[in-house]
């Protein structure tokens, strides 16, 4: 395997990151919230792109894997600036994003922001706006008060240790809502979305499909997969359904 590279960006952030040439468009894998590019769903697409001879980049955001900086200094708009310094930098042609979770956000700003470099995009349990839908507007009156009064939150984790959530996550994320305004994606989009998902709920993926407005838009719902959809099936799907962005873009 190659060695893990740097990038540094404009920002002044270290980014760490895992590429190799090959037939385009390529693929990028936008990981999600505290996730890193060592990830199961990572590998797998980096393992099928060198099978297939396909350009690929993974990479770790600020604050993440091998990255400079610290978590609880980050927020989405950091970490879409970086995704957008590494694509810019990293990648030559047009590219297919795959966003997991968080990243799923992110490639929708992508699109947004570099039309002219995103061929297509997979979603894999996308979660966007979810600071604002998914932690502010679920919290209780007591812990709004504490992020508030001081500057973050804990919050529990099945993956690990708390999460803190703070307050410039929260408020940084109102300024890039996707699902507030128009939301018009004019290459093809495959979003996954498994049933058994505690973490972002099937509504989530069915709100965004409602909103987002392009040419070829599908929603696949996997029953009993859950947030990480990682098992051999869901590793399946998810190289399914980027062959057929790749063959339509």
């Amino acid at each position: 395997m190659n060695d893990t590279e740097f990038l540094e960006t404009a920002q002044g952030r270290r980014l760490a990151y895992h590429r190799f040439s090959g037939r385009e468009p390529g693929v990028v894998f936008l990981g999600g919230l505290r996730s890193d590019m060592t990830g199961t769903k990572a590998v797998h697409l980096e393992a099928w792109a060198r099978r297939t001879g396909r350009a690929f980049l993974r990479f770790d955001y600020s604050g993440h894997g091998a990255s400079s900086g610290e978590f609880t200094k980050g927020c989405i708009g950091d970490w879409a600036e970086d995704a957008e310094a590494a694509i810019t930098a990293l990648t030559e042609g047009p590219v297919i994003l795959v966003g997991s979770s968080m990243g799923g956000w992110i490639s929708l700003l992508m699109a947004g922001r570099m039309p002219e470099k995103i061929a297509g995009l997979v979603t894999i349990a996308a979660a966007p706006d979810f600071a604002e839908d998914g932690m502010w507007a679920e919290w209780s009156q007591q812990q709004r008060a504490t992020l508030m009064d001081e500057g973050q939150v804990a919050l529990p984790s099945e993956y690990g240790e708390d999460m803190i959530v703070t307050r410039r996550m929260i408020e940084d994320g109102r300024d890039h809502l996707v699902l507030r305004s128009p939301l018009e994606v004019a290459v093809p989009v495959r979003m996954l979305q498994g049933t058994a998902d505690a973490d972002v709920p099937m509504s989530v993926a069915l709100r965004l499909l409602e909103h987002m407005e392009g040419p070829d838009i599908r929603l696949e719902l996997v029953k009993g997969a859950d947030h990480r959809f990682s098992d051999p099936a869901c590793l399946d799907t998810i190289t399914r359904a980027m062959e057929e962005v790749l063959a339509l873009a």
